[in-house]
């Protein structure tokens, strides 16, 4: 799992550390100690602890004007027993949608497991960006069937379409222009 680092194609156009108005601002990296785990296995020092146990994250990029964020997970999504969807929401999420985003992209696949508790989190983060949308890209299946099962999926939209998008060949505005099509297709027929 050290092997797998954040992508980092994009890190000419955008570094949450650099960034005054990201949750990482001023955050510091070391290319060479490793001390985060997930399942006892060190992972790559770039990704981004926010108080989860067993996930870890990486803001790729932000634009405030076009108000969307993308980004990209490793790890065990544990709501049942790290409430990790409570420390997203409040440390991340809250702090990103007062700058002005209202679409996030998640990028899932390295999420290992999907364990859920309740959906209320989920349910105000919908709540809190209005007109905007949250959709989860290349989530493993598994991982996708227990969201749904536990009836998140009416808060994230998790589609094959999205994973067939190959998201690395496009620029972050691009990429959210494609998306944004989309969702304005879906929700304006």
């Amino acid at each position: 799992m050290q092997e797998i680092e954040p992508f980092y194609n994009w890190r000419d156009l955008y570094v949450a550390a650099e960034d005054p108005a990201s949750p990482f601002y001023g955050r510091e990296y070391s290319e060479f100690e490793y001390s985060s785990t997930v399942y006892n296995f060190y992972i790559h020092p770039q990704w981004d602890d926010f108080g989860s146990e067993t996930m870890y994250m990486k803001v790729l990029f932000a634009d405030y004007d076009q108000g969307f964020a993308i980004i990209e997970f490793i790890g065990e999504w544990n709501d049942a027993i790290g409430n990790d969807i409570m420390f997203l929401k409040r440390d991340i999420i809250d702090l990103m949608i007062e700058e002005g985003v209202r679409n996030f992209i998640l990028i899932g696949e390295n999420v290992l497991n999907f364990h859920a508790s309740e959906e209320d989190y989920y349910e105000e983060w919908f709540d809190d960006i209005e007109d905007g949308w949250i959709v989860g890209m290349n989530f493993r299946d598994h991982v996708i069937r227990e969201f749904n099962d536990y009836g998140i999926d009416q808060f994230i939209l998790f589609s094959g379409r999205f994973d067939s998008i190959p998201w690395r060949r496009y620029q972050p505005p691009q990429l959210f222009a494609l998306i944004d099509k989309h969702m304005r297709l879906r929700l304006n027929p």
